[in-house]
């Protein structure tokens, strides 16, 4: 059996749905009980209280540890996580981590995610650590005022990364739990394409065939708005990077290429599966 935390995420939900495709008994967890794919088994827990994740744990031979924002926080304590998932017999870990420990490791988050890839590495347990760059799927922030006023509303307009689409992340995530060759792999995953925000407005405005008025936020501006989801170490980690991004941040990585024999999907793709968000 694999577990899957984050299940009704961006991430774990095609994940989810590719690991009971493939035949594998599958244990979603999430905070709350939602439908499932046929034959998935769900069980609701809180990583912030590790415990509640022991019966989600009973039986598993794997686990795909995806940490939600609060749990980036320097007081909170995931790596009691791999404890409880050493204990319980698993023995496989796949982390989804975060480019930003290689690229600006010195930020308060990404200090707080190498300590959680550190205790992986020393549980003694097979893992595979993969480290996405920014999500396409960020621009679902934008769905609502899309829907209603015909704008997007983002900082550095003109900035751009390479942002990875979450079923690139999906997919890879499976071959790494699936297959003993990815063991110790620590694989960082981008898109195909640097694309600005700007950028990324004119493409669902093509999807959707109407035009979508791009507004730029002022740094503060976005972070108000972050805060309300994310610790401030992690919004301030995330609009460093978003506002002056380093050469490692740009850069188009091979590795979902390598893992995945495809090249990773551009931004247009994901828009074109998600365009009903912004109707």
């Amino acid at each position: 059996m694999i577990v899957v935390t984050g299940a009704t995420g961006n991430v774990g939900r095609p994940l989810t749905q590719a690991l009971a495709e493939a035949g594998e008994q599958v244990t979603a967890v999430s905070r709350h009980a939602v439908a499932m794919p046929e034959g998935v088994r769900h069980v609701a827990a809180d990583l912030a209280e590790p415990t509640s994740l022991t019966p989600a744990l009973d039986g598993a031979k794997a686990l795909f540890l995806l940490l939600s924002g609060d749990l980036h926080a320097p007081e909170a304590g995931p790596a009691d996580i791999i404890g409880l998932a050493a204990a319980s017999g698993v023995r496989r870990v796949v982390l989804l981590s975060s480019q930003g420990v290689a690229t600006r490791p010195l930020g308060p988050s990404r200090v707080a995610m190498r300590a959680v890839e550190d205790a992986l590495r020393e549980s003694g347990l097979n893992w595979v650590v993969l480290r996405p760059g920014g999500f396409a799927s960020n621009a679902l922030a934008w769905a609502e005022s899309v829907r209603t006023r015909g704008t997007a509303a983002a900082p550095f307009g003109d900035v751009g990364v390479p942002v990875v689409d979450p079923a690139d992340i999906a997919e890879v995530a499976a071959a790494c739990l699936l297959d003993d060759r990815h063991t110790g792999g620590v694989y960082e995953l981008t898109g195909p394409e640097v694309i600005t925000p700007r950028q990324q407005t004119e493409a669902i405005a093509a999807a959707l065939g109407s035009p979508v008025r791009f507004h730029e936020l002022t740094r503060d501006e976005a972070k108000a708005t972050m805060t309300k989801f994310v610790p401030a170490e992690l919004a301030d980690d995330t609009l460093d990077i978003i506002a002056a991004p380093n050469p490692a941040e740009l850069r188009i990585s091979p590795d979902v290429e390598q893992v995945l024999g495809l090249a990773p999907r551009p931004f247009s793709d994901w828009v074109a599966r998600n365009i009903a968000a912004f109707r």
